[in-house]
Parts: structure tokens; C-alpha cells; sequence
């Protein structure tokens, strides 16, 4: 299996905390450089989302703070348009945007991702999904405390409500799946292969058929652990 190819989008600027702040779901204050000065590696980057005005994940980049601003890492076939959607807001902001080829990653590094339950939406699953379908709000990639940002006050209301009925679950397959592959219920689509590599898988469905049979391309699904609980 081929590696997988990133780019790296560069914002940078007298404005560029509080460009990001206003635009990703995360709370870019949790990075070290503004509160951590334990040295912990694991708190030099994290993941967030960007999410269109309905609350659909955009994307989900790494975000990592560099000497002149920050740096977003997401997958190579959404970094131009994710470039270019950003520029539009900028506005009199101070910010400036750079894009280069980011590192590979493994599919190793990859197959990782899914046992841990980390969506990663490239450009065919982009603005599908809300957070909560993703599980974003268990994995800290959302913030309902800090200030405005297209979708929050979806993402808060259905984070109050608790009204999320879709949810990403893991799951394995006798045979390789493809990412975007409907999960069906043997007779009708309810769901949507999110990550999939050979035969592990995360997929979009409906909380009350997580239990019952599911199926992709005719092979039955078996649904495996998520290593955090709902």
C-alpha cells in the first residue's frame, strides 16, 4: 500500500492566532506556546476542524504553532481549495497564506488513525458530516466554550441537546473496503464508509442499527471497540 500525501497550509501574521481562533472548532489557546510549559511533545500540536456556516466538517487539520504563526496539516487533494476558502475571510486581517507539500504518511501511521477512532475527511467526504457525527466533540477537536466560528452555535446545540443519532463506529470487513462506500442495512443505504484501509474501517451510521447486522458491497460488517465510549 502507497503512502498518503498531505499538504501544509502556513498562516502566518500579527493576526494569525486570532484569524485561526475565529475560524476552527478547536481552542488554539490549548497549544504550548500560549499555556504549556510542561515541554510535553503531546501538547506541541492538535487536531481540530474547520466547518462550513451548517456546521459540516470542512476539514480536519493538525494544527501546530510555529515561530510565526501556525501551521495546518490535512490531506494533499483539499489543501488549495482549504487555501483559498480561508483567504476569503481574511478581510484587514494581518495574515498571510502559504502552501507546500506536507510530509507522507504511512499506511501504517494511517491503520493507526482508525483503531483510534481519528476521522480524516479528505476532499470526497468534505463539508458530508457534522462534528458529532465524527465523534469530533469526544476527541477534543471542538470547542462549545470559546467564542464564534462558522457552525458553533449548530455544533453547540446539538452538543447541549445531545441530539447526535449518527455516529462514526469502527468496524472490520472479510474484505478490503473503499473509503465512500455505502453501509447498507441488506436492504437500504444507512450510512457512509468514512477511512477504510484493507478491511478495518470507520463508517457514519445511524446509532440505532449499530448493533444490527450492516453490510458494504455485500460483506457483512463486524463492529470493533473505540478506545473512548460515547
Amino acid at each position: 500500500m502507497s503512502d498518503f500525501k498531505y499538504s501544509t497550509i502556513t498562516v502566518s501574521g500579527a493576526d494569525a492566532f486570532d484569524f485561526l481562533q475565529a475560524q476552527l472548532a478547536s481552542d488554539l489557546s490549548r497549544l504550548p506556546e500560549r499555556n504549556d510549559t510542561s515541554g510535553n511533545p503531546d501538547a506541541a500540536e492538535h487536531r481540530s476542524a474547520w466547518c462550513n456556516p451548517k456546521g459540516r466538517v470542512i476539514c480536519t487539520p493538525v494544527v501546530k504553532s510555529v515561530q510565526d504563526g501556525f501551521e495546518l496539516s490535512l490531506p494533499a487533494d483539499l489543501g488549495e481549495l482549504v487555501m483559498q476558502r480561508l483567504t476569503l475571510f481574511r478581510f484587514r486581517s494581518k495574515v498571510e497564506f502559504e502552501r507546500s507539500p506536507g510530509p507522507t504518511s504511512s499506511a501504517e501511521e494511517e491503520l493507526l488513525k482508525i483503531r483510534a477512532g481519528v476521522p480524516e475527511i479528505a476532499l470526497a467526504q468534505s463539508e458530508k458530516f457534522t462534528p458529532h457525527m465524527l465523534n469530533l466533540d469526544l476527541l477534543q477537536m471542538v470547542s462549545v466554550e470559546k467564542g464564534c466560528y462558522p457552525g458553533q452555535e449548530i455544533i453547540a446545540r446539538t452538543h447541549f441537546r445531545g441530539a447526535s443519532k449518527r455516529r462514526c463506529l469502527r468496524f472490520s470487513s472479510d474484505a478490503p473496503i473503499q473509503p465512500g462506500a455505502n453501509v447498507t442495512d441488506g436492504d437500504r443505504n444507512v450510512g457512509e464508509v468514512v477511512n477504510a484501509l484493507g478491511g478495518e474501517l470507520l463508517a457514519v451510521v445511524p446509532l440505532a442499527t449499530a448493533d444490527s447486522p450492516l453490510f458494504v458491497d455485500q460483506h457483512e460488517l463486524a463492529r470493533l471497540e473505540l478506545p473512548y465510549s460515547f
